[in-house]
């Protein structure tokens, strides 16, 4: 299976080390790429409707590249720190930007994973998580997993062997 993780952290801590955790497990029975959101340049989407040709957006940027990727993928992972109650902008623009190949995006597998300063059990993830729900709705999406995590340093979690283990096997049993 082509996997597609999307590390929508502008910084290489807590959702990066959980992404590469996931991603060790899943390596060995899978073919996985990682984007890294703020290593792309996507404009926000100007709501256009040209990419309604099924030409892929116009922007002069790095959308048709990145959104080919997941639309190739057999499954995407998102992952994000929490940032005010949602997601980053980085991933953002790249989920807004998925408008441009909705048609291709249709019945993936997905795996979320969420890392924020607060207990897991605080509202902020099931913000997200619901976000990401409308969405699979929408795209026919079978959600495999929703991993919260609370990590405030950004080394946190990579020194959290139990996180880690569990991503680990996450990724194992992916196939």
């Amino acid at each position: 299976m082509k996997i597609v993780a999307v590390n929508g952290s502008p910084r290489k801590g807590n959702t990066l080390a959980a992404i590469s955790a996931f991603t060790e497990g899943a390596k060995e029975k899978n073919e996985l790429e990682i984007i890294h959101a703020d290593e792309v340049s996507i404009s926000p989407c100007r709501g256009c409707d040209a990419c309604q040709c099924m030409n892929g957006c116009v922007a002069a940027d790095d959308t048709n590249r990145v959104i080919d990727s997941l639309a190739d993928a057999d499954m995407i992972v998102f992952g994000t720190p929490v940032y005010w109650w949602g997601m980053t902008a980085q991933l953002k623009l790249i989920i807004d930007k998925c408008y441009c190949r909705g048609a291709y995006l249709k019945n993936k597998k997905i795996g979320i994973i969420l890392c924020g300063g607060a207990s897991t059990e605080n509202e902020e993830y099931d913000l997200i998580k619901r976000q990401f729900e409308c969405m699979a709705e929408y795209l026919s999406w079978d959600i495999l997993f929703v991993g919260k995590y609370c990590a405030n340093d950004p080394d946190d979690l990579s020194k959290d062997t139990g996180s880690i283990a569990e991503l680990k096997a996450l990724g194992k049993k992916i196939s």
